[in-house]
Parts: structure tokens; C-alpha cells; sequence
């Protein structure tokens, strides 16, 4: 029961940190401290995607599973959790790659608005709408 709850603790964490990879430059835009976390998040996220890694958690994960009797599954938590979810089922490493490219663009994105708002000269009766 205790290794079940691990790995599924786990589970949730790793959800997390994908959708923190994904989203959390979302948040430097009202928070820009919050870049110190997010740059090597996205760029560990962008570099598991091109290179087709596993995350080392993913191997903890299964091996909770098996220590709680619990069915495991092959191949890494995307692929037994996202991968459902959010890509169609012909999953291959080549739309593994262009996930990891829009990560890519979509962080640049964010990341330079948020630079240009900070760099922009404020204009006294403005606001940012």
C-alpha cells in the first residue's frame, strides 16, 4: 500500500513538472523571479522530447509499482500517461521532436514578451491592456 502511494505521489509530481515545463513560462510574465526555476525546467523538458530520454524518475516510479505488486508498464511516464491524453496514438520520435520544437518556440515566445515588457519605457496614465 505504502509503495503504491509512492509511486503514485509520484505520478503527480511528474504531472506537475510537465505541465510547469509546458505552461510555467506563462508565469514569468507576472512573476519574472520565477525564470531561475523555469529555464532549466523547460530546457530539461526540451532535451528529454529531442532526445528521446527518459526521465529518471519515470524508472522510481516503475520500480515503486513493482514493489507494490502494482502492474507496470514499458516505456516512460509520457508514454504511459500523456501520451493518451494529449498525442494521437501514432506517437512516433518524430512528433516527439516537434513537441519538443514548439516547446522550444512557445518558451522563446513567452520569455521575450515578458523582455519587452520589462524593457519597454513606462508612460505616465498607461497600462499594459
Amino acid at each position: 500500500m505504502l509503495y503504491k502511494l509512492a509511486a503514485d505521489s509520484i505520478v503527480l509530481i511528474h504531472f506537475g513538472f510537465i505541465i510547469f515545463v509546458v505552461l510555467g513560462g506563462l508565469l514569468v510574465l507576472s512573476w519574472p523571479k520565477i525564470a531561475w526555476v523555469h529555464i532549466p525546467a523547460a530546457a530539461w523538458g526540451v532535451w528529454i522530447e529531442l532526445s528521446h530520454g527518459v526521465c529518471p524518475i519515470t524508472p522510481l516510479e516503475q520500480s515503486l509499482r513493482d514493489r507494490a505488486g502494482a502492474t507496470n508498464y514499458e516505456g516512460s511516464f509520457i508514454n504511459q500517461y500523456i501520451v493518451p491524453i494529449i498525442y494521437p496514438p501514432d506517437f512516433s520520435p518524430q512528433t516527439a521532436q516537434v513537441f519538443g520544437f514548439a516547446l522550444m518556440v512557445f518558451t522563446m515566445t513567452v520569455y521575450s514578451v515578458a523582455i519587452y515588457r520589462k524593457r519597454r519605457p513606462r508612460v505616465a496614465g498607461s497600462s499594459d491592456f
